[in-house]
């Protein structure tokens, strides 16, 4: 059979969350030919005989090591056959058929990657894309999500929204794109790898699009206690893609939104 579609998971002691998200990726993806992968960061819980003996179809990577995120994805996708990817987290749940998503793909070269309305575990919703990193945003960091109105409010008068970044969560794209920018950067460990990876997608000329139409769950997201990894993150990111004086302004204003925090935590006001 011929495949169209890999599914690529990293997975690293989600046990608990792999039936359900198996689950609906093989309920919503049932009108293409798709695989799954999932490569195991050496997780000490039940993931990979779980997956073994009642998933045997998946194709398992067993890493001896914890690779992160970008490159575990990295190391996955060198074996999908599939010519479209969905990259996706083990703690989600597919909501809606994804066939409109990869026609999209498929009539439209000019998209790089595209996301999908996110809920929370409440069924909250939760915005999964934003503007790419810039002096105001990396002070505040919150605006880095206010990607136009419609979206922030959750009303939406139209089919697809083009943004700067994509949440790393749920990315579906063409392989040749995922290839073409040699994957994720593999400097980044966790967190900020999915902007970095949305910005060298953008330097190729691709758009990265945002479709309302069709949701999922993420369970865990982001908390305040990794705070530091971001701020890590994001100090790669701008010895990246920033230098002389823009890249000292970008430092400058992640300094003040990193000592900003540290303070409300020592005094307990956030």
């Amino acid at each position: 059979m011929h495949i169209e579609l890999s599914v690529i998971i990293v997975n690293y002691n989600g046990y608990k969350y792999l039936k359900d998200c198996f689950d609906s990726l093989n309920q919503q993806l049932k009108d293409i030919s798709f695989e799954i992968i999932v490569i195991d960061n050496a997780s000490s819980d039940a993931s990979c005989a779980f997956i073994k003996t009642h998933y045997p179809e998946i194709k398992l990577i067993e890493s001896k090591d914890n690779l992160g995120f970008g490159k575990g994805n990295n190391e996955a996708v060198k074996q999908a056959a599939g010519n479209y990817l969905l990259l996706i987290n083990n703690d989600t749940v597919v909501l809606d058929l994804l066939l409109p998503v990869f026609e999209m793909l498929k009539t439209n070269p000019e998209i790089g990657a595209a996301t999908i309305k996110m809920l929370d575990g409440n069924r909250n919703y939760a915005t999964s894309v934003g503007n790419f990193p810039n002096p105001a945003n990396m002070f505040k960091m919150q605006k880095m999500q206010q990607a136009g109105l419609e979206i922030q409010a959750d009303h939406f008068s139209k089919k697809s929204y083009e943004a700067d970044w994509l949440s790393g969560s749920f990315i579906a794209m063409p392989k040749k794109v995922y290839q073409e920018i040699r994957g994720f950067d593999e400097d980044y460990f966790l967190y900020v790898e999915d902007v970095d990876f949305s910005k060298r997608i953008a330097d190729k000329g691709y758009k990265r699009i945002f479709l309302p139409g069709q949701s999922y769950i993420h369970y865990v997201g982001f908390n305040k206690s990794k705070n530091p990894m971001l701020v890590k993150g994001y100090q790669l990111y701008i010895s990246k893609h920033f230098s002389g004086l823009k890249k000292m302004i970008m430092q400058a204003a992640l300094f003040a939104n990193h000592m900003v925090k540290k303070t409300k935590s020592s005094l307990k006001l956030d």
